[in-house]
């Protein structure tokens, strides 16, 4: 199997870059921007670290983040798995790049930037829901925001179609996983109510 090993032979394979694709990176928030952003209720956070890479998916029920200023950014840090993989290479490397979804539209924004975490208790109180807030804050400091091509939406038929019929779950997963020891059944049977004590 070959591989491309230099940047001139990659570059030769795909020719020139768009000029539309250079013209549209903007370094702050437009409106245009602002408007596609706010109105993205998911988005996959991208970090990465000493141990490698984290694509973590991350939604709430409004936008998935805040504006602070034009080239500032936040996220709540709602509750998860604990894991930490997306926050600990936050801690210690801080570049991250955000995949903002809406639901309809097979368009892409992207975010590029760089990143730290805040327990500052009145950006933490501006995300309470329910009686709760978020353990930490993501603040995203912008480096580049641009628009990605609509084209691998439109050949995985994102929103025209349903294949989750004959997928396992994660208790199957977790049993396979375990031997058997855990999840099954039960665990997908209790996950329901689990997952609306602990959302917020």
């Amino acid at each position: 199997m070959q591989f491309v090993n230099d940047i001139e032979s990659l570059e030769a394979l795909y020719g020139s870059v768009g000029v539309a694709a250079t013209r549209k990176v903007a370094r702050r928030m437009t409106p245009l921007y602002r408007k596609w952003i706010m109105a993205s209720r998911l988005c996959v956070l991208s970090t990465v670290g000493p141990d490698g890479t984290d694509g973590s998916p991350r939604g709430d029920d409004g936008p998935v983040v805040a504006e602070l200023d034009p080239g500032t950014l936040a996220m709540p840090d709602w509750r998860g798995n604990n894991r930490l993989d997306s926050l600990r290479n936050i801690v210690l490397d801080g570049h991250v790049s955000l995949m903002f979804v809406v639901p309809g539209s097979n368009n892409v924004v992207r975010v590029n930037g760089h990143a730290k975490l805040t327990t500052d208790a009145v950006l933490k109180a501006r995300f309470e829901k329910k009686g709760r807030q978020p353990a930490t804050v993501i603040v995203i400091e912008i480096s580049e925001i641009y628009t990605q091509c609509a084209r691998a939406l439109m050949r995985a038929e994102t929103w025209m179609r349903d294949d989750s019929a004959d997928l396992p779950s994660v208790g199957d997963i977790l049993a396979e996983m375990t031997d058997g020891e855990e999840g099954g059944a039960p665990y997908d049977q209790a996950w329901g109510s689990r997952a609306a004590q602990t959302m917020w």
